[in-house]
């Protein structure tokens, strides 16, 4: 089983991707936690992290292309990341978290120990928007379209034990219909 985890900075894609995989047995590849580590290899922080990537196509490519080749070797893994629902074409099940901007500033906040929400607002909204630039410019994707995904969750309303019982709802119902 491939399945996908995608949504926009502190939806929770890391904690229900941790969640499935942990119930599951499945391999996590997170593209997030590749990027904050070549931010942190670099000393910058992500904000700043996403305007040299902006700037040199290779960092994203590579963590795109990374992720993609692992998910296509594998069965049973769990691929986390904003295009991931995009790349991994033959995924058994794509979901996308969605949460307001409130709610995710509030998480990467706790996440980031990010100082105040001001700051933590602005670098949010500087690195959606950087994303949404590069993904256009480097694949033609626009972040906002959710049509490659099989399921929309709401992560403000549903903690990660409800929103893990229900991808494991769907993922039984993936598995009855491909037997």
């Amino acid at each position: 089983m491939r399945v996908t985890v995608s949504g926009l900075p502190g939806s929770g894609t890391s904690s229900l991707a941790k969640a499935i995989s942990s119930r599951h047995g499945y391999e996590l590849i997170s593209a997030g936690e590749v990027f904050r580590q070549m931010a942190e290899e670099r000393k910058m922080d992500l904000a700043e992290f996403g305007r040299l990537a902006r700037e040199d196509p290779s960092f994203d490519k590579l963590i795109d292309d990374r992720q993609r080749e692992n998910a296509m070797k594998r069965d049973d893994i769990i691929v986390e990341g904003r295009l991931s629902g995009w790349f991994v074409k033959d995924a058994d099940l794509k979901i996308w978290l969605s949460a307001s901007l409130q709610c995710r500033v509030e998480r990467i906040i706790d996440r980031d120990q990010t100082a105040d929400k001001e700051t933590a607002l602005k670098l949010t909204l500087e690195r959606e928007e950087c994303e949404a630039v590069r993904y256009h410019n480097y694949y033609s994707i626009d972040i906002s379209d959710l049509s490659p995904y099989h399921l929309v969750l709401d992560s403000e309303r549903f903690g990660v034990e409800e929103l893990a019982n229900l991808v494991d709802t769907a993922l039984e119902i993936v598995r009855k219909q491909s037997d």
